[in-house]
């Protein structure tokens, strides 16, 4: 018996990946996060599942209970997550009681908001010369932060920011960023990306607050920050590089046939 950790994506149910759907398909017991992950993703089983349970109103210790009696039971469960499970999926607690029952489990990682967030703005968040670096981070609320991790101490480094669950606090996120991005960075806040009631706004550090506001974005928003969001000036990739090519061309390129027209 194996719990398996599934990473349902942001939202759109064609973004899980084929592991993911083929397992839960496989397994008798689905539990899954109700409000963050869309009914579609186990659709197909809806009818031959054993027990398929919404775990947004109960506790830790009534999953756990759940999973146990899976257990005694010799039935394999899907753990069904937003996004990736491993990125503020709260599996380190599930985790941790497993471990201490010597019951086994997998993860499946799933697309996360960031990458699909990317993808609909149409944007690369990594440009050369621009930012080589992504933080994947949220804001300081009822979780504690070590100084280091605090906004203010990661902007330093100007990296592209994604910040999760921070969007009504977006005032205060603005009021730490501009000292070290410029009022004129831009801003990318992404609502329920990829469920058909996707929403966005883009703006800068100077103007987002209001425009977040005219949204009326309270919460499963997305915030993104840096420049590459708005700039065209930046280097080609090191990989594209005409010097350089060679070294990803395989030895033997096998020659391209051409038609003459005569």
């Amino acid at each position: 018996m194996t719990v398996y950790f599934i990473g349902a994506g942001p939202g759109d149910p064609e973004l899980i990946t084929v592991k993911g759907q083929r397992l839960i398909e496989h397994c008798p017991v689905i539990l899954y996060a109700g409000s963050l992950v869309p009914e579609e993703i186990f659709a197909s089983v809806k009818d031959s599942a054993l027990k398929i349970i919404d775990t947004a109103s109960i506790a830790l210790d009534e999953i756990i209970e759940h999973i146990i009696l899976a257990y005694e039971q010799g039935q394999d469960v899907a753990r069904i997550h937003s996004g990736d499970p491993s990125v503020y999926g709260a599996i380190g607690e599930q985790i941790r009681r497993l471990n201490q029952l010597n019951i086994d489990f997998e993860i499946i990682p799933g697309v996360t908001a960031t990458s699909a967030s990317a993808a609909w703005l149409g944007k690369e968040l990594t440009l050369s010369g621009v930012s080589q670096t992504i933080i994947m981070t949220r804001y300081e609320g009822k979780t504690p932060f070590p100084e280091r991790e605090r906004l203010p101490a990661l902007a330093a480094s100007g990296a592209t920011l994604a910040i999760h669950l921070g969007v009504t606090r977006i005032h205060k996120i603005v009021e730490e960023l501009i000292p070290h991005y410029g009022e004129d960075c831009p801003v990318a806040v992404c609502y329920r990306t990829s469920w058909p009631d996707e929403d966005k706004v883009l703006g800068t550090l100077s103007n987002i607050v209001e425009k977040v506001r005219e949204k009326k974005f309270t919460r499963t928003s997305l915030i993104l920050v840096g420049h590459v969001l708005g700039t065209e000036e930046f280097d080609d990739s090191y990989l594209y590089d005409e010097k350089q090519a060679h070294v990803y061309r395989p030895k033997n390129k096998p020659k391209v046939a051409r038609t003459v027209k005569r």
